[in-house]
């Protein structure tokens, strides 16, 4: 893996109303970088706003920013894209759109935290590219792009030069990929102990409870249908038997669940075993056999493979992680 030893200049965009923690963490990452090092891997970092003046407000701190996107254009090697909670307002920023066309084809690398994926999508740069976002704004971002390829159980996607985040903290997790990629695993690992958090986490293990609550139905035949598949995880699962209890055709059932919940039944049932399999895997010793047994997974082949598929780490693996000490 090659080492920097030049400086690198990162730019984070603080967008008006910009999650607080969106800016800070990744900047504390790369700072921290600059410190453990004692300069060596140093981080040029600058905070950019979207309008000429004095300070932006965030969505708690107001910052005083080093620049704006209608100053004079200076070398970026890395560009963040904070989120922010008002992602309906994205598209009113047409200047920072134009901004972001033309100034990231000469950058090595860019992408965002959070929401700030939307601006990118905006900008026309998540074409046919894998990225993820917060869990709550997943749908939304597919919808609105249906052109990209959104990952919502993932903490963070790299596709190229593009890199997207999940939500707010990992941004974190971003930022101590980038200072790996750039100084290696070494720095990375003081990085992470210095702010006392994981230098990599399994993809979607943050995400992945909350994901799955935000599936449940406002339809109450589908809803009733949801807490009965969620206590009956060893039973055969399929369509017709689904639909069925629903008083449903089968047809009719796959189209309104997919509508009240924005995922397909199939994909419903697989998570909820697997978010069964991960309270097993961190609360008990009970052998992959007997997890996947009782979180009707059938082998513990199929388990393993559901695990790398959605949240990105075996189970094993996922085990040796996040298992209770207690």
């Amino acid at each position: 893996m090659a080492r920097r030893a030049h400086t690198i200049p990162v730019a984070i965009v603080v967008p008006p109303g910009a999650q607080t923690l969106d800016v800070v963490g990744p900047l504390d990452v790369f700072r921290e970088a600059t410190r453990q090092s004692e300069g060596r891997a140093a981080y040029a970092i600058q905070l950019i706003a979207l309008e000429p003046g004095g300070f932006v407000r965030t969505d708690g701190l107001t910052l005083v920013p080093d620049a704006s996107i209608h100053d004079e254009d200076h070398p970026i090697d890395t560009l963040l894209v904070a989120g922010t909670p008002h992602v309906a307002d994205v598209a009113a920023f047409g200047d920072f759109h134009a901004w972001l066309r033309r100034r990231t084809p000469e950058m090595r690398r860019f992408g965002s935290v959070c929401t700030g994926v939307f601006f990118l999508g905006e900008a026309g740069l998540l074409t046919g590219r894998r990225v993820t976002t917060h869990w709550e704004d997943a749908a939304a971002l597919a919808l609105r792009y249906p052109s990209a390829l959104v990952e919502p159980d993932k903490i963070y996607v790299k596709d190229g030069a593009l890199y997207t985040s999940a939500g707010v903290t990992a941004g974190i997790d971003l930022a101590l990929s980038l200072v790996e990629e750039d100084h290696g695993r070494e720095l990375a690992m003081r990085v992470a102990r210095r702010l006392i958090v994981f230098l990599k986490r399994p993809g979607g293990q943050s995400q992945f409870s909350q994901h799955l609550a935000a599936q449940l139905a406002l339809e109450s035949r589908v809803e009733t249908i949801q807490h009965w598949i969620l206590d009956h995880l060893t039973d055969e699962l399929t369509i017709p038997r689904l639909a069925g209890k629903a008083g449903m055709s089968e047809r009719n059932f796959s189209r309104i669940f997919l509508e009240e919940t924005g995922s397909t039944p199939a994909d419903f049932v697989e998570a909820a075993r697997i978010e069964a399999a991960r309270q097993l895997l961190e609360d008990t010793s009970l052998s992959l056999q007997s997890v996947a047994a009782r979180c009707g997974f059938g082998s513990p082949d199929t388990m393993r493979r559901a695990f790398i598929r959605r949240i990105g780490t075996a189970p094993n693996e996922y085990r040796t992680r996040f298992a209770s000490t207690t």
